[in-house]
């Protein structure tokens, strides 16, 4: 495990977590492919993209997702400008229903209202 998780108050780091629907179910795997080739740009510490296992039975509309894990802001600005995330985007901009994104920093002091435990 990263030394983040294991020790939050010594290194901080990005989680960005993107949540996306096909307009149409026969492009699910063109999208889960385009997303897929985000795993080769260099500026992500961590990249996973993974079908919706759609077992929440109040919520399904998902089909894919993206999590990765930056060092900083700066990092994540750079894989945004990285032509591979273009080319992605350029793919799966036109075949997508729904875009959720959410960016949050882990590590570092604990905020208002977070569980700290141990």
């Amino acid at each position: 495990m990263p030394a983040s998780f294991e020790s939050p108050g010594k290194l901080k780091m990005i989680r960005h977590i993107v949540l996306f629907s096909a307009k149409n179910p026969s492009d699910i795997d063109a999208i889960h492919q385009a997303l897929a080739k985000l795993k080769a740009i260099p500026h992500a510490r961590h990249v996973e993209v993974s079908r919706n296992a759609k077992k929440d039975s109040l919520s399904r509309e998902i089909d894919i997702v993206v999590y990765a894990e930056f060092d900083d802001y700066g990092q994540l600005d750079k894989y945004k400008a990285h032509p591979l995330y273009l080319k992605s985007t350029e793919v799966v901009r036109p075949l997508r229903d729904v875009r959720i994104a959410a960016d949050y920093e882990i590590g570092g002091q604990p905020a208002a209202g977070d569980r700290v435990t141990g």
